[in-house]
């Protein structure tokens, strides 16, 4: 069977490619939240695959992205393991008002630029979401990728409204694994809270 071959899983219609970089990308997350380091070579699997479940959804921020993702997890990894003082594994921390800022502008920008260059060199039908969302998750990874407690709130923002986007491209699939996403991102959350709170006694 071809990997975009179409197929009927639970009901819903997918693609065994779709279909495995669902569950690679759950894995992901669910390590994520136990801060697990492996979380980043699922993460690359996962990015790769998705990479082209968006090229022929013609999601070409999004696919683009993955290619990001990928750069940005093998970064990932190395912070986790030796990012935080004297080259240690690197621990929960939270963003200073500095911070806020650097992240709003750097979203904010961008946003503006991915949706340019989206709108006038692609055939996507949706550029400014696409770039939105694009821009908010390589803010969301970046955090991530420090260990910051805040990436959690960056995800369910974004994780939101990519399940009103894919379930308008007709990614049924992915648009209920983003909905399981918002609900892991909130269970990091807290997950990482409770680990800050721990660090701090």
């Amino acid at each position: 069977m071809r990997p975009d071959a179409p197929l009927v899983w639970l009901g819903l219609s997918t693609t065994p490619l779709e279909l495995v970089s669902f569950a690679l990308a759950v894995i992901t997350v669910w390590l994520n939240i136990r801060q697990n380091h492996w979380a980043w070579l699922f993460s690359i699997l996962s990015s790769l695959l998705y990479a082209a479940v968006f090229a022929d959804a013609r999601l070409y921020g999004d696919a683009g992205l993955q290619f990001v993702f990928v750069a940005v997890s093998v970064w990932g990894w190395t912070q986790w393991l030796r990012g935080g003082d004297q080259h240690q594994a690197l621990q929960v921390s939270q963003l200073a008002a500095r911070g806020w800022a650097i992240m709003a502008v750097a979203w904010l920008g961008g946003w503006l630029l991915l949706s340019w260059f989206l709108q006038r060199y692609t055939d996507t039908d949706v550029p400014h979401m696409d770039g939105f969302l694009t821009a908010g998750s390589l803010v969301g990874q970046f955090l991530l990728s420090r260990k910051k407690l805040e990436n959690w709130l960056v995800w369910i923002a974004v994780d939101v409204l990519y399940v009103g986007l894919y379930l308008y491209k007709h990614l049924t699939l992915t648009a209920i694994l983003y909905a399981l996403f918002v609900l892991m991102a909130m269970a990091g959350w807290r997950s990482w809270q409770r680990a800050l709170a721990d660090m701090r006694r």
